[in-house]
């Protein structure tokens, strides 16, 4: 069993991910190991944010082909969790709640 550190990377705080949750069922999206499971990331989220996960859905995004110059590259494969809490619980990423 992984830690929480090691399962929750990095939140993806991107402007279809702010509008995925409304008022009674917030949403977070986290980018996530790509061999993490739905049941790994729900403990992670209950146990480092104190709050009640309803649903967890995940999404193995593909790594895009770049360029630069005459050299092609590929950005690497990343996982993508989105996290519905359930209904009365938070998450203040940016830590502005007063």
């Amino acid at each position: 069993m992984r830690s929480p550190h090691h399962v929750l990377l990095r939140p993806r705080i991107t402007e279809k991910a702010s509008a995925l949750g409304d008022e009674t069922h917030p949403t977070v999206v986290f980018e996530v190991p790509v061999d993490a499971s739905k049941t790994e990331i729900r403990e992670a989220v209950q146990s480092t944010f104190n709050v009640e996960v309803e649903q967890v859905r995940t999404i193995i995004v593909r790594g895009k082909i770049k360029r630069r110059g005459r050299f092609i590259g590929k950005r690497p494969n990343f996982k993508k969790a989105i996290v519905k809490l359930a209904e009365g619980h938070e998450i203040d990423l940016f830590g502005t709640a007063v």
